[in-house]
């Protein structure tokens, strides 16, 4: 009997140099880290702004199952049909009632666990939604009468430190495992809660290295010495995959293990 199952969750994919390292290096690093399941957020994976159905189809061929998001999952026109279209690919689930598409994905993978992964945003510096709080608790409700096998993951799409790590502690015992992503800058504060849920602040990005959070350096340093809004653009060069694989008890599901990746 299996003692134990992996889920390897990956930072925000930005732009073409985050879909050319996840093309390149997740099927190797998935079979050398034996994941049973792969969680990448995909919200920046068109040129560092939203997500379109071919960017989707390319991250579930380089190996993603499930594929979360966040804030900028709206800037691409299509992503409404995309999202009613493909289950796999989740938005925020407390957006209000009446947004497309879905906010959790249940599945079974190939070697025969069974997951339910829940992406929800936080409201601090964002924007005011639904409390991620309520909504998780919600979910995770439900899927201990509907799936009470299922090993639970969050993707918490926030810029507050704080509200992830609130967020955390609310479900400790509850989810197996917590990662944050949205600020591209992979914490080191990894650690398993008293009641065994794994969490770790920020996943990082997967993309270029030579930037500033994915962009273009020399854009990011005029946007703060003159405070004007310049437009964003992606970085180009070498990239590198970062993100963290949880190792779970697959009896109780708590967390054993938790390992950055870079």
């Amino acid at each position: 009997m299996q003692k134990t199952v992996k889920v390897l969750m990956i930072g925000d994919v930005i732009g073409a140099p985050g879909m050319r390292a996840l093309f390149a290096g997740l099927k190797g690093l998935v079979k050398k880290v034996q994941a049973d399941l792969v969680v990448a957020n995909g919200e920046n994976a068109q040129g560092g702004y939203g997500i379109t159905a071919e960017d989707a189809a390319h991250m579930f061929d380089a190996g993603v199952d499930v594929i979360t998001s966040g804030n900028h999952v709206w800037e691409r026109p299509a992503v409404a049909e995309l999202l009613e279209s493909e289950p796999r690919l989740l938005r925020p689930a407390n957006y209000p009632s009446g947004a497309p598409g879905s906010g959790s994905r249940h599945l079974l993978t190939a070697g025969g666990s069974e997951w339910l992964v829940i992406n929800v945003q936080g409201r601090e510096g964002m924007y005011s939604i639904d409390c991620p709080f309520r909504i998780s608790s919600d979910i995770i409700r439900r899927a201990k009468r509907e799936h009470p096998r299922a090993f639970v993951v969050v993707d918490f799409h926030a810029e507050s430190a704080e509200e992830k790590e609130a967020l955390a502690w609310h479900l400790d015992g509850e989810i197996s495992a917590l990662a944050g992503t949205h600020t591209h800058v992979q914490t080191a504060d990894e650690r398993i809660l008293p009641k065994g849920t794994g969490y770790l602040t920020d996943l990082g990005m997967t993309g270029p290295a030579d930037s500033v959070i994915g962009v273009k350096s020399e854009i990011c340093l005029q946007r703060s010495m003159t405070q004007i809004p310049i437009k964003m653009e992606t970085a180009e060069g070498e990239a590198t995959i970062h993100g963290a694989v949880f190792t779970l008890d697959a009896a109780s599901g708590k967390c054993l293990s938790i390992e950055r990746i870079r």
